[in-house]
Order: C-alpha cells, then structure tokens, then sequence
C-alpha cells in the first residue's frame, strides 16, 4: 500500500512549465490532499481554487454555464493547451459543424477532423452522496493544469477538455455535512436532512431530456447547442459489491434508434479503460453483466447523448474519504470476460478511488487523443446518416415487428440452428423461399410503417401551450423546430399558422423519434416462465404521448411556409379587452390553473361554468373558468397572458351567479420527511411552476392531529406509507445526530397514530390526494375496493406473470368528473407497477367513483407490459366521500417526474375544488 501511494506523488508532482506561474497544489489551497481521508472540499471551495488555477495557468479558462435550483453560479472549467485556448471558438465551431453534419460534404468534413480538437467532457458529483465524482474532479483539473510528462502534453494538444461539477447545491449541502463534525470517526455522508437537490434528489440524473430543472438545463446547452462533446464522461458511485468499479460497455438491451456506431465507439472506450486499469494492476473493474447498467433509456446524463451520437460513458466506483471495506464475496473471485482482474478482500482508502478515476479520465483522454480525427469525423458520419435516413423511406425494426415475422414463417428447425443445418446440408447454405421474403416485406417493409419524414403540431389543438413546452424541451436537446408563417396543407389536411414542424432529416434524429415514437423494450426474460429482468430505468417514455401533445406523422417528403425557432419557441401573444363584464378561459389548459391561482393570491374572484353555457355565440364548457372584471383585474390578466399566452375570451355581460361556482385559495399541506422523498420535492416543483401555494408537512405534524385547522387538501406523494403494527421500518434517525432547525422533520407515519388523525381530517371536511404508495390509506379506512392485481389465492401477482416497468398506458377517464374536467377522454397515463384496484359490489352506493380505468387487453402504448391483460378491467384513479371529505387515490403519479403534463389536471382539480368534487 505504501509503494501505491507513493508511485502515485510521484506521478502526480507537478513540473513547472516556463509559460506559467507556480500552479498552486491541492494541498497547499485546501490544506489537504484530495483523497485524503476524513476530507472533503465543498463546492465554494473547488471554484475558488479554480479561479486561482485560472490566473495561475494558460491551459485553463473557466466559463459561467448557469444558475442552480438555489441561486449557485454553475462553472465549466476548459482545459486544453495554450495554443488550443487562443483558438477556443474556431475549435468550438469545428466541433458544432461536424456534429450537425449540415451543408457538408465528405470530403470537407474530414478537413475539418484533421483541424479540429476531440472534446471530451467529464462532470463530477450529479449525485452529491456520491462524493468520490466530484473530488476526483478537482484532481483532474489540477493535473491538467501542473503536468509535463508527453502524455499530458499530448492530451493537451489532441483534446479540449470540459470539466463540469453537475450538482454544486448538493456537493455543498454533503460536504459542509461530512465536515460539520470535528471527531473525524463521527464524519459520515448519510443522514442527510434534505434532498440533495432541491427538487429532484437523486432523479435530477432522470432529466436530461425534460431538462425541468435548472442544472439540466445549463448542461444540455453545453452539450447539445453550444460544444457537441464527441465524448461525454460521467462519473458516479458506488460499483457492485466485490469490485472496485464499473465502467463500459454496458449489457443489453441497446435502443435501436440510435446510430449502430454509438455502442461500437462505446465498445472502443471502454476497453481503453479496462486496459489501462489491468496495464496500471488496479484490480476490481467489471462491466457488461457486473452491473444491470444499459443503454435502452433516454433520459439520464450520460444516455441522452446516445441519440445525438456521442459516445456517453457511465462508471461507478466504490470510495468514500471515511475507509471502507471491500467484502469477501466468494463469486467474485475467478476471473471472467466481464471480471478479467478480480480483487481480494480488503481495507480500502478514498485515495485509492480517486486513483483509479483518475486512470479511467486518462484513459478516455488518451482515446481521444489517439483516435482524435476518427472521433471527430464520425460524429459527422452519424448526423450525415441521420439527415440521409429521414430525407429516404426506412423502416426501423423492433421487436414487436420481429416477433411478427418469426410467426408468420413456418416453423423450421433448419432455421433456428443453422449450425446443424449447414452440417446437414453438406455445407450449402440456407435460402429463402420468395414466400417467405413476400411476408418479410409485407411484414417489415410495410409502406404504412414507415418511419415519418416528420411531425406537424398543430397550433389548434386544446392545449398548444403545453404542446410549446414540449417543443421547447426539443429545443433544450439541439433539435431543430420549425413554426408555419402562415396556413399550409399536407397530405390534404389544413394547418393553421403557428403551427410547428419537426422535420426529421436532422442529425439528432434518434431523439427525435424517440420523443414522439413508441418504445417497443424487448421481452428480457431470461428463460421461459422467468421472472422478466428489469430495465436500468423506464422501459417507455414518449414524451409527445406523456405531455398529452397533439400531433401527425408524415410518412411522405414535406414542404411549407416553415422558418426555424430562433432561441425558445413562445406562444401567440394574446391581447385583453377592456371594459368587459368578465373574461372566460379554458379549462382545458394546463396553466390555466396557474393563472387562477395568481388571481386568487391578487384578490380577484374566480369562478367555474357550472354547465355549458352559450358566450358570443360560442358553447363553453362546464369547468371553464371566468374572472368578474374588477378596477384591477386588466392588469393581471395582461400580465399573465404576456408570460404565459393564455387566451382570455371577453364577457360583454356578467354570468348569472346561479351558473357559476366561486373558487377560494387553497390550504395546501404537502407529505416530506426526514432526508427529503424524491416524489414529494417533483410535487413541489410542480406546485410552484403552476402557482399553487402549499406548506411541507412531517410525520409529527400530521400525528399531532387538527389538521383541519391548518389544511384544505393534504397530498400523500408515492412514496408516503402508514405501516401497519409488525411491518418493518427503516431505522429511525437519533435526534441527537440532527441539528435542532431539521428535528421536527425526523419520524415515520404508521397506522395507529398517523390514519386515525388523516381520518379525523377527512371527516371534518378535509381532502387527501393519496399517490402510489399511499393509496393504502383507503384499505385502510375501509374503502369497498380491491387490489386488482392478485391471483386466485389472494397473493400480488408475480413478475413471471405480471411486470410492467415504467411505461406508457392508454387509459380512459371520466370527463364529466369534476375531478377530470379539461382531461381527454381517453388519455395516457405514466405507469411504473403502480396499484390498480377494483370496486367492489355496492362501491357507487357508498360514495365511490371511478375517474380513470383500463378497458382494453392491450394497454400499452410505450415501453414494455409483461401480462398486460390482467390490467383489463383495472380502476387507476378513483375518488370516494370520506364523512364530510373526500379521499381521492391515484394508483399511477399523475407527475411523475415533472414529465406527464398530459395527466396534471387529475392532480390540480384536486386541489382546486376539493370536497366540491362529489358535485
């Protein structure tokens, strides 16, 4: 251990270069080396020691990208040689042309690849706990920045390195935490109070295609509009038990909309770093089956940028500055293809990590370096691919298609082992009949299937602004969108102007069908009547199908009166006429809801259309809204449809009160506990985008009991729990070892003292919105369901039978509910194994509704449902009268993620009307 640690100084000593000052070390500016145990530097800390290194060295030049979640200035370090910084933008520019592939040819794209620098960006601390990221990332840009030796020279010359903490909130938050204590044995890195990210915690790694927070939104614009990494590194914690790391490639399934060149550079990186880590005898790495790690999902850090053609790179490694263990774990000792080099069981040293991150971010550097013009010209050679594909007819395959064609051939032994066949046929090969090719192309070429030549979003559907968020999250990820100047027809259907278009002859095409596609995941089970292996993350996600947005697929060349979206794509401006009785507004629209709650916090009133009603000569729904015009009502009316574009229709004369139902503020209480639910902080994310006041609650309020007093509606986010007597629990938090501001947070629900107090609440008059988990509460209260999703003894369904990971579901809803008034008829819905219930015989009688329900066989409409028949029949969302409450349970988030735009109104009507949803 000695002799490691002392061939690591040596490599790490800087040597002074004539061009610069003495570059000041980790050590001298922290007092600590990193790695050092019981230290960690905070966020503040690692930027000021940045811009020290800055003016310290010509190698360096640190960049503003943004603005967290909690006012933090986010900094980009760029490290390259001094020749490379004084060419930074030309640099910047090769890479931007190369990776749009536009209005190139080949021969001046390789031009451009020889000029050009390999960009490679490595980030640190996304996950804060994970500390090892974030440290390591003070030590790579010191050694970038101090060392001599010809192979740093060389990365300095070849590469242009973008090093980018993903997370400052958070490594603040964790690192002011782990130091707090002065006896260095009681440092530890858990128990954290909050989320370690104000809204998402550990999903803000879940949101590079959303990009809803902040954070997200900084790195997408380096990433996909501003730099166009070839290489995109992203460090994480903690590697499977018995190694030391995992880096790549990754298992399958991989997404088959993304370029086949994507997984075969991954290939080409990942097996630089395996090397080099048994080349420097660091033991421990493992890959492929090490880890359920994959590249199927879009919407991590690391895996957006496979459907923008570069090579996205995920590791996690063990370390952490208190040393740890790693355990004896017998199967982990025989070397294998994915485990070449296992490791013993031993004590192990933070320095130890930051030692093999640091070898996995020199290894990446070298590929870059070496494979420099290969790199950069086939980032070209994918977008040039794409544009190609969507300006031709394709057809992508998948397995839905597959599995099809496999039944529609007769069956033939010869095919399913051509091994034996090739023995028993003397060598010839096997051929395929023309009846057979007939059904392959009936099957796999069929004109209808074609995959479109884009997407028209038509500017008059009911939610258009919801459909301009979703444009924008396109446009947040580099895509291309286009707005109609004018009216247009294609493929004899008229459009009105504003309308937007989304052509997919552009070199992000992978993501752009993966946003309005369907998922079709492989059934990866792994022998018959297994139990399904489950996915890295979500199986489908269509983000058109979650926002609820409207749209057409173009199968044929298209043209129109198109410009492109300069900068984000903003509604129609909307003008308010004065000197009217009133103003009306649709309900169908989700910041509606946003626009009555800032009326309401100004003192305006605000009602509902009761039933339909003719205005100007047009029918207006029942659940419309209406604003009385008041001397200060123009003002905030104008205000709201400058920032917002909601159309606000004049009223000549007033509506007759008996048509109308007043709304009034609500008392929002919102379920957290100790450490932050990640369900709850999207929740308030959500509540404060739409303008709807709310207050945290904890487990001791809610059992102190008169809740009524301090709440109209209480939401218990996924996640939230009431554990019956003999249930096991998570350990409880010592008060003791929490500072007194966050003590009143520390406690759990249970069913004996937190259901009689919600009870209680329900009966005064209260409303409970129970999410997921928390739809307990109405067994528990003694509601005439079921759990829908049980076999003939009673037991929950197994996986081998039914499994449905995160994926998209059509599902009907009941309109004419005030609970679903502005929702579609038939919607879809988010569905990640959520509760599904029955209702019993008598349910109706006794107050209970059903708002949303499956009646269909085949559900799915994006990712994977494994036994999805057993959903037919299925209630998701159902209210019920709870004395002079009302109870209202989701079995699926209806925001999951801050992404389903399409199910928000289930959520906000909740909270809008209240008791008054039994009306």
């Amino acid at each position: 251990m000695r002799r490691l640690f002392l061939l690591s100084s040596l490599l790490v000593a800087p040597a002074l270069v004539p061009a610069q000052t003495r570059i000041t070390s980790p050590r001298a500016q922290f007092g600590h080396n990193i790695g050092d145990n019981y230290f960690l530097a905070n966020y503040g800390q690692m930027i000021d020691y940045w811009h020290k290194l800055d003016g310290e060295s010509a190698r360096m030049k640190m960049v503003r990208i943004g603005t967290t979640a909690e006012g933090r200035p986010m900094w980009m370090a760029i490290i390259s040689s001094p020749e490379n910084q004084k060419k930074l933008s030309r640099y910047q520019e090769i890479s931007r042309r190369l990776a749009l592939a536009e209005n190139l040819t080949d021969d001046q794209a390789r031009a451009l690849a020889s000029e050009g620098k390999s960009v490679v960006w490595i980030d640190g601390g996304l996950h804060a706990t994970e500390v090892l990221g974030a440290q390591q990332l003070i030590q790579t840009v010191y050694e970038l920045v101090s060392r001599t030796d010809p192979e740093t020279l060389r990365f300095l010359r070849d590469d242009i390195i973008l090093c980018v903490p993903a997370n400052p909130d958070g490594q603040d938050l964790v690192s002011d935490w782990y130091m707090r204590e002065a006896d260095t044995l009681k440092r530890t890195t858990s128990r954290l109070p909050r989320l370690y990210h104000k809204y998402a915690g550990h999903d803000n790694n879940r949101d590079a295609y959303m990009a809803a927070l902040p954070e997200t939104q900084a790195m997408d614009s380096i990433l996909f509009r501003a730099w166009y990494p070839q290489i995109m590194y992203n460090h994480h914690q903690t590697g499977p038990i018995g190694t030391v790391i995992f880096a790549p490639p990754f298992r399958d399934p991989f997404n088959y909309n993304f370029d086949p060149l994507v997984p075969m550079e991954l290939d080409l990186v990942g097996a630089a770093m395996h090397s080099r880590f048994v080349a420097e005898g660091k033991a421990g790495a493992t890959m492929r089956s090490g880890s359920g790690y994959s590249t199927w999902w879009n919407g991590g850090l690391r895996t957006t940028v496979y459907f923008h053609n570069m090579i996205g790179l995920l590791t996690e490694a063990i370390g952490n500055p208190t040393p740890i263990q790693i355990p004896l774990i017998p199967e982990k000792l025989l070397p294998k293809g994915d485990l070449p080099m296992p490791i013993q069981p031993q004590k192990w040293y933070f320095a130890q990590s930051i030692a093999y991150e640091l070898t996995a971010n020199r290894a990446v550097l070298d590929v870059a370096s070496r494979y420099r013009e290969t790199l950069l010209y086939n980032i070209y050679q994918m977008g040039r691919n794409s544009i190609r594909r969507g300006s031709t007819d394709t057809w992508t395959v998948t397995p839905k298609k597959v599995a099809a064609l496999q039944a529609a051939l007769p069956s033939d032994s010869m095919r399913t082992q051509p091994l034996a066949a090739d023995a028993a046929a003397g060598g010839r090969a096997l051929t395929t009949s023309p009846e057979e090719l007939a059904k392959y192309t009936s099957i796999m070429r069929n004109p209808a299937d074609r995959d479109p030549r884009g997407y028209i979003i038509p500017a008059d559907q009911p939610d258009f602004l919801t459909a301009t968020k979703f444009v924008n999250a396109l446009i947040k990820n580099g895509i291309t969108v286009r707005r109609a100047t004018a009216p247009f027809a294609v493929a004899g259907k008229s459009y009105p102007a504003n309308s937007f278009v989304v052509q997919t002859a552009q070199a992000f095409r992978p993501h752009v069908l993966d946003m309005f596609e369907p998922q079709d995941h492989p059934n990866d089970i792994p022998y018959p009547g297994g139990p399904p292996i489950p996915p890295y993350d979500n199986a489908g996600w269509t983000l058109a199908y979650q926002m609820g947005v409207q749209f057409d697929r173009i199968l044929d060349p298209f043209t129109g009166p198109f410009a492109p979206v300069t900068g984000f794509a903003k509604p129609p401006a909307s003008r308010i006429v004065r000197g009217q009785a009133g103003y009306v507004f649709s309900h169908s629209v989700n910041d509606a809801f946003a626009a009555v709650n800032r009326l309401l916090a100004r003192g305006e009133e605000v009602f509902t259309i009761r039933s339909p009603l003719p205005i100007n000569g047009r029918s207006y729904d029942a659940g419309t809204f209406y604003v009385a015009a008041k001397p200060t009502t123009v003002a905030v009316l104008s205000q709201i449809a400058q920032e917002r574009g909601i159309v606000f229709d004049p009223v000549a004369a007033a509506i007759p009160r008996e048509s109308l139902k007043k709304l009034q503020p609500a008392r929002i209480g919102l379920w957290d506990q100790y450490g932050g639910a990640i369900t709850s902080g999207w929740a308030r994310l959500i509540l404060e985008q739409f303008e709807f006041p709310y207050q945290v609650v904890y487990p001791q309020s809610i059992d102190a009991g008169n809740l009524i007093s301090r709440f109209d509606v209480l939401i218990f986010p996924d996640g939230a729990t009431f554990p019956r007597p003999g249930t096991r629990s998570a350990p409880a938090v010592n008060p003791a070892d929490v500072p007194a501001e966050y003590r009143d947070r520390i406690g759990s629900m249970n069913a004996v003292r937190s259901v009689p107090k919600v009870a209680e609440f329900l009966n005064a008059g209260g409303t409970v919105l129970a999410i997921g988990s928390a739809t307990d509460l109405g067994f528990q209260l003694g509601l005439p369901i079921a759990n829908a999703l049980i076999d003939s003894a009673g037991k929950p369904l197994p996986r081998s039978r039914f499994y449905v990971p995160g994926s998209i579901l059509r599902v009907r809803v009941d309109t004419t509910a005030a609970l679903a008034q502005g929702a579609r008829p038939t919607t879809d819905f988010y569905f990640d194994n959520a509760p599904a219930f029955t209702l019993l015989a008598g349910a109706e009688s006794r107050g209970v509704r059903r708002i949303a329900w499956i009646d269909d066989p085949t559900p799915l409409r994006s990712g994977w449902a494994w036994g999805e028949k057993y959903l037919n029949g299925v209630t998701e969302v159902l209210q019920a009268r709870v004395g002079k409450g009302m109870l209202v349970l989701y079995g699926a988030d209806p925001y999951f993620r801050s992404q389903p735009h399409g199910t928000f109104k289930l959520l906000f009507n909740g909270l809008l009307y209240r008791t008054d949803l039994g009306e």
